[in-house]
């Protein structure tokens, strides 16, 4: 399966300012297959360590973190010699150890020759939780579920990617039709590897399903398992609320959705925590469109997303029939659909920041606005071909952006001051 965080890991060996690497990301999108995967391209050999219910590697970061002394027992422990030019150490949830986390500092300082990558998928709790961690001294990736590019390469579609990335337009509108019949299956799949697999072998929708249920009891678990005991039944519901949140037209968080009389402080862990672990992504509202968009940041309104358009369908009991009768799936559930879809692919670019806009009266509301470093960009989601696009031209009015795109079902099509991106090409939005 083909992963665009491979390249990024080429590169990271490559880099004469190589730090040790954490990959963060969700449970179940990937990781310790990524890991290992490039262990298996790039090295003469992998040194793979587990550290969940590992005693052993407890007790041998327990005492002193000498670098020398970590690479004995590291050795002793693998049954072989660890060579710094050729081997590739692979801490796998590295959170179960904390003091793992705080030796990479000491790796970075005394023994930068050695190549290592960890992975860990509450990483950011284990942040939280009175770590020392080496600020300064990793390197980060964030891995997602993979991204509908990846999914069409991971069905077999990969002349279709690749027709992507030219952007040759009058030939991807020929086959329009292929691109969308792909999207929609990407809808009910989703991003999740164990899910696309399964899709790209047999074409089952209700084994899909299944695994999708799967990774959803297994969330739940962790909820239990991490986090504090006080705020397990709020994340229940919290999580759980996501989809009736994402089915108003007006899709900003509502806290009396969770539950009624709920407030804000009741609530703030639970999203903190759900954020941390990767599996939403929480959208702020801007009030204005100046760079850094950071600065026009309201706190207090916010979009919630999940972690996989896929998981979300799961979560709202979307069948497949809905999906294989041509467009009902965009009728029934179809703009929450399709917000998580765009925002999906959008965290995907490294480039970008994230936002919402609506005016102090909420009279106009733009479904995203990125911060690309240079452009800011607003974007309106169309689940259809319907192409008003009344919030965008009032957002225009006020603001005048170099470029405004529009994403729907339509073709491309470039106007004065309008980009028609079709749904199936919005990752092209970071090339603008």
């Amino acid at each position: 399966m083909y992963r665009i965080a491979m390249e990024k890991l080429l590169k990271w060996k490559q880099s004469k300012r190589r730090k040790p690497l954490i990959i963060e990301g969700a449970r179940q999108v990937g990781k310790t297959w990524l890991m290992k995967e490039f262990g298996r391209q790039a090295y003469a050999d992998t040194v793979y360590i587990n550290f969940d219910s590992n005693s052993r590697m407890a007790e041998l970061f327990a005492s002193d973190l000498d670098t020398e002394r970590l690479i004995m027992g590291l050795e002793l422990y693998a049954g072989r010699k660890i060579d710094p030019e050729n081997s590739l150490l692979l801490f796998d949830e590295v959170q179960e150890v904390p003091r793992a986390l705080t030796s990479l500092k000491y790796f970075y300082e005394n023994a930068p020759q050695y190549h290592i990558v960890c992975a860990g998928s509450l990483l950011g709790i284990a942040l939280h939780q009175g770590t020392s961690f080496p600020v300064g001294k990793v390197d980060f990736l964030k891995l997602y579920p993979l991204s509908f590019k990846e999914f069409l390469m991971a069905t077999g579609k990969e002349r279709f990617a690749e027709l992507l990335d030219k952007q040759d337009f009058q030939m991807i509108t020929s086959f329009r039709q292929t691109y969308i019949d792909a999207l929609k299956h990407y809808y009910f799949v989703g991003g999740m590897p164990e899910a696309v697999q399964s899709f790209a072998e047999n074409k089952d929708f209700n084994e899909v399903r299944e695994i999708q249920k799967r990774i959803l009891a297994a969330y739940e678990q962790d909820f239990s398992k991490h986090a504090p005991n006080e705020i397990v039944p709020r994340l229940r519901m919290l999580w759980n609320s996501i989809p009736s949140q994402l089915a108003k037209e007006n899709k900003k968080f509502i806290y009396g959705l969770v539950r009624e009389g709920a407030r804000a402080k009741d609530y703030e862990t639970a999203i903190m925590w759900l954020s941390d672990c990767g599996l939403v992504h929480k959208v702020s509202r801007v009030n204005a469109a100046g760079i850094p968009l950071r600065a026009y940041e309201d706190l207090k309104a916010f979009k919630l997303f999940v972690v996989d358009v896929g998981l979300l369908g799961c979560m709202a009991g979307l069948r497949q029939r809905t999906l294989l009768d041509g467009n009902d799936l965009f009728v029934e559930f179809k703009g929450a659909l399709t917000e998580q879809y765009v925002c999906q692919q959008l965290k995907t670019i490294e480039s970008l920041d994230v936002y919402y806009y609506t005016n102090d009266r909420g009279s106009c509301e733009v479904d995203f606005v990125v911060d690309t470093g240079e452009l800011i960009v607003p974007v309106e989601v169309k689940a259809e071909v319907n192409l008003r696009a009344k919030s965008l031209k009032t957002y225009r009015e006020k603001f005048a952006p170099e470029v405004s795109v529009r994403t729907s079902m339509a073709d491309y099509k470039k106007e004065e001051w309008l980009i028609n991106l079709p749904l199936y090409a919005i990752d092209l939005i970071a090339l603008l």
